[in-house]
């Protein structure tokens, strides 16, 4: 069933919080030493509100609705792995085909998600959470699929550009709707998530591994017609193909209800309580909120503007993004998550981007050069990972761990990883040092992707999504820049990543707020 079109889903919230909102927007902040400091209880009325929904999806707890929502939300860190994974897979082939250097199709990419990153988020949280939600990935699917029938690199940069766009959208705005609908207790299932990561990836080396050895041009090739280099184009039409599968189960066969968080924060109180019904319905549970709850709290406590229509937009947004920066401790953390997210991301660009390029490279200086042992090895590579994600999400649940120590010794592990690479000097050994880095940087970023998303407030969550990942989308960017440079099958690059990822550990223990038994704010 597609999403509901009715007008008042659309309403838009006025006002930021009052000072006081402001203050304890984050109102279980931990202790470095992991030990929850309880602040003053809230004052006004949207935070008394909002304290009695986050107390009936408690009670509703984990059912049927939350399980379903966790597969169709998979689907979009699917897509949003196997794309960047997809450039990097066909670099090899297009090079060889189209003449070009390989960093520039990289760029398209980039490009594409820059773009996507500040466009979605802030969308978002100005007309909901649900169309975007779908659309993400609608485009996604749609333009890789295009993409497989390119004739020119001109004409694949473009449609590779305009998948990243969905792409750039699609993590800042699933993981906003995931989190929302999850009781606490259930949370650290946003990081679990990233399982379907390490499956997206594991998809497209299988596809590459299939196809591309069998469907390219031999390495070394003075002419590679576009008739004898048909391996890659499969490749992208398959995603393609699938990605779209998955965006028609998720139009088509998941109704999903617009988040009451959001709802909330934009003065729909009675659309926000209906949805709260609606889910303990389908769960099967009872569920005892009602409008006249929500209302009894307006007696008490610091009364806030309701929501109008959405035509102040830019307006809405500015006042969003100063709930980000303000008190001085909330400025500190989004700076640093600014920070953060912008040198993973540069580091990531900057090696994962150009991996199986670089083991073809390697492997003829090896010695043992050829498109299906390269393949073959990423595909080992990104196996590798796949319970990262899971063991992540265990770990922090841990107290003596919480979010911000695992996001810094996930990060410690991957830099250090990397900077180990640069002493292989055999095909094995390169394989054995990304096995162990493709482990701890999915284990990074699925826990990245959690903490970002649960430090920043409810009303300010599409957009502070979007901030920290149109940063680290511009340092994609200039990634491919970089590497037009540099020498991408030398070390120098290597040597750039591990520095960055280590910073990133640094940065991660500034962080002044630990977000493990937080209350959604």
């Amino acid at each position: 069933m597609s999403p509901s079109k009715k007008d008042g889903d659309y309403a838009i919230a006025q006002e930021r919080t009052s000072e006081s909102s402001s203050h304890t927007r984050l109102n279980e902040a931990s202790s470095s030493e992991g030990k929850t400091e309880k602040t003053s209880p809230p004052t006004s009325v949207y935070e008394r509100k909002l304290k009695l929904l986050n107390e009936a999806m408690q009670n509703i707890g984990f059912g049927k609705y939350h399980r379903r929502l966790f597969i169709v939300s998979g689907f979009g860190w699917f897509v949003d792995s196997s794309l960047p994974l997809l450039a990097a897979l066909i670099l090899a082939p297009i090079i060889s085909e189209f003449k070009i250097k390989g960093p520039y199709l990289i760029l398209a990419l980039r490009l594409g998600f820059f773009f996507g990153a500040c466009f979605w988020g802030p969308i978002s949280d100005i007309k909901g959470r649900r169309w975007p939600f779908t659309l993400t990935l609608l485009i996604a699917s749609v333009f890789t699929l295009a993409s497989g029938g390119s004739l020119t690199f001109p004409v694949l940069a473009t449609l590779i550009a305009l998948a990243g766009f969905g792409v750039g959208g699609n993590i800042p705005v699933d993981s906003a709707v995931f989190l929302e609908f999850m009781p606490s207790t259930h949370r650290y299932l946003l990081t679990v998530l990233a399982i379907f990561w390490s499956l997206g990836q594991i998809f497209v080396d299988l596809l590459a591994w299939s196809l591309m050895p069998k469907y390219s041009c031999q390495l070394g090739a003075s002419a590679c017609p576009s008739a004898q280099n048909m391996g890659w184009r499969y490749v992208l039409i398959i995603s393609g193909g699938v990605s779209f599968v998955f965006w028609v189960g998720r139009f088509f066969m998941f109704h999903l209800y617009e988040s009451p968080r959001y709802l909330l924060g934009r003065g729909q109180d009675a659309q926000a309580v209906d949805v709260v019904q609606a889910i303990a319905k389908f769960n099967g549970v009872p569920c005892s909120l009602t409008l006249e709850d929500l209302k009894a709290s307006e007696t008490m406590g610091v009364n806030e503007p309701s929501g109008k229509s959405g035509s102040d937009g830019l307006k809405y947004i500015l006042q969003r993004l100063q709930d980000l920066f303000s008190p001085r401790k909330a400025a500190v953390s989004t700076t640093l998550l600014v920070f953060i997210w912008s040198t993973i991301h540069l580091a990531t660009v900057l090696y994962i981007s150009f991996l199986p390029y670089l083991l073809v490279s390697r492997g003829s200086e090896f010695g043992d050069a050829s498109l299906a042992v390269a393949y073959r090895n990423q595909l080992i590579i990104t196996c590798s990972g796949l319970l990262a994600p899971l063991i992540a999400g265990l770990m922090i649940e841990m107290p003596i761990v919480g979010r911000r120590r695992g996001l810094a010794a996930f990060s410690f592990l991957t830099g250090a990883f990397l900077l180990a690479s640069t002493t292989s000097r055999t095909s094995n050994v390169l394989l054995a040092w990304n096995c162990g880095f493709s482990f701890a940087h999915n284990a990074m970023y699925a826990v990245l992707g959690n903490f970002t998303a649960e430090v920043f407030p409810t009303r300010s969550r599409g957009t502070g999504n979007a901030l920290v990942s149109l940063f680290s989308r511009l340092a994609g960017v200039v990634g491919p820049l970089m590497a037009l440079y540099l020498n991408i099958i030398t070390a120098t690059p290597i040597y750039i990543a591990g520095g960055l990822t280590l910073l990133a550990g640094v940065l991660v223990l500034l962080v002044p707020y630990e977000s493990r038994r937080m209350d959604l704010q």
